[in-house]
């Protein structure tokens, strides 16, 4: 065939696999594979259950080609996929997923706006560090320690960069819900993040 996948819209590529064309679903796999594989790591935290879910995430991508709304945009749909499937595996696999968060009192006036430029500021996590791997490794430790609700809705806004309408669809909560939620998130990642350099720095 002489035309370049890669050129072409996800509803496109959607119409083509509907009519039985599967290197465009080869192309909407390699499309979304690194930011859905990134998140599911973000939000699990166990390699076995990533590659698990990842696969299932596709797997129903795959089977549902002729029930998808074409109208509908193709990432949101695949990340509410993917984060319902992340939290059944976790509601199997886990068996104590409640953390408690304590008293968030002094995030409550933190927007999501503040906290992407409190870590990408000089003075606390310069952008060009997030490719560090001590910084990384850390900023994933912070992330991995939060309760699952913060850990998927921090992932989604942050690593994603879904808008606040989306993640309401994809995790099938109020705008509300996802402000109030990402505003705690925030406050307990800029706090964390505090403490980890305060112990960086003592040593």
């Amino acid at each position: 065939m002489d035309y370049n996948l890669e050129n072409l819209t996800d509803a496109e590529l959607l119409t083509r696999y509907s009519d039985g064309d599967e290197a465009a679903f080869r192309e909407i796999v390699n499309r979304y594979k690194n930011s859905l594989h990134a998140f599911l790591r973000q939000f699990l935290n166990r390699r076995d259950l990533v590659e698990d879910v990842f696969q299932e995430t596709f797997l129903q991508l795959f089977t549902s080609r002729d029930s998808f709304d074409k109208s509908r945009p193709l990432r949101p749909w695949l990340f509410t996929i993917a984060a319902n499937k992340a939290k059944d595996a976790l509601r199997k696999w886990q068996r104590t997923s409640a953390i408690p968060i304590g008293t968030m009192g002094d995030s409550q006036e933190l927007s999501f706006d503040d906290m992407l430029n409190a870590v990408t500021s000089d003075s606390t996590l310069p952008h060009e560090e997030l490719q560090d791997r001590e910084t990384a490794s850390r900023v994933g430790r912070i992330i991995a320690d939060m309760p699952e609700n913060l850990r998927e809705i921090l992932s989604l806004a942050y690593f994603e960069r879904f808008s606040y309408k989306q993640m309401a669809e994809i995790l099938s909560i109020p705008i509300g819900t996802v402000k109030s939620r990402l505003h705690t998130a925030v406050g307990r990642f800029a706090k964390d993040w505090k403490a980890s350099i305060g112990s960086k720095e003592s040593k």
